[in-house]
Formats: C-alpha cells, structure tokens, sequence
C-alpha cells in the first residue's frame, strides 16, 4: 500500500479531472477551489509550461499547462477548461486541465501503487492508480509535480 496518500482501511476523495483523454485525481484536501479558465497574463521567457499569471481576489497566481508539463496533448481549449488552485509547499499555484469530471470517494484497497514501468521521473509524482468500475485515474502527488527550482521560478 502507498503511504503517500492513505492508511490501511481508509478512505480519501478524490477530484478526478481530465488531461487529453486521460484521467487523473488530485487528494481533495490539496484542492482549494475549482475555477473557469480566467483571462490570462502572458509571462515572457517563461518555462513553456506556465501560461501565465491571474489576478485572484488580489493575488497573483501562475497557472501551470499540465498538458504541456505531462507531455500530453491536449484536447483544445474549451468551455470545459478549468483551473484547479492548489497550495504547494504554501505557493497557490493554478493547474490548467481540460474539464473536470467529478469527486469519488476511493478506498485504499482500490489504490495499487504506480508499475514499474512509471518509476522513473514521472513515478515521482504518480501517488498510484485508483481502479474504479469508469476504469482507471491516475492519483497525484501535487507536492512532487515539481523540482525546488521549478518552485523557486514559479
């Protein structure tokens, strides 16, 4: 079982979302609000990844293209794109997916940790895979999606 994220015998919820056609989970404690895709302000020299900055009741927040930090194509934006505000290591940090899909409670006998085959680079911030009757998500450890020095920059 993977400590990360549940103990023997509970249970956690889940924000499920989508990236392309692939579905992935956030723990929902980590989620601080679901937004639709604001007007967003372009950073030059910037990592490819960040979109930009929004103006959150008076804070500014860099928003992250998962799409592009996954390496996943994108479906186009849409009227379903969302950003998903979450705190990283006390950084409030927007994550643009596709749409969100919904919230499912997930016992932790139905995590498996992530194949060997995702060990490498990307297993870091792979918390394991939720089986669930839809099919598959891939859970999220958002505290890990990036280095110190991506932090740093953001």
């Amino acid at each position: 079982m993977n400590e990360k994220i549940v103990n023997l015998g509970s249970s956690i919820q889940i924000v499920c979302f989508k990236i392309g056609k692939e579905e992935y989970g956030i723990e929902i404690l980590k989620v601080q609000e679901i937004l639709k895709l604001p007007k967003i302000t372009k950073l030059p020299k910037s990592y490819n990844y960040i979109m930009g900055v929004i103006d959150l009741r008076g804070k500014v927040i860099p928003i992250i293209d998962l799409s592009k930090k996954f390496g996943i194509k994108a479906d186009a934006s849409s009227d379903k794109s969302r950003t998903i505000v979450v705190d990283i290591e006390g950084k409030r940090v927007g994550l643009a997916i596709d749409s969100v899909s919904h919230v499912v409670k997930v016992d932790s006998n139905e995590i498996e940790p992530p194949p060997p085959v995702v060990k490498g680079i990307s297993g870091k911030y792979i918390v394991g895979i939720a089986k669930l009757q839809e099919g598959f998500v891939v859970i999220l450890d958002i505290n890990q999606i990036f280095s110190s020095e991506e932090l740093r920059t953001i």
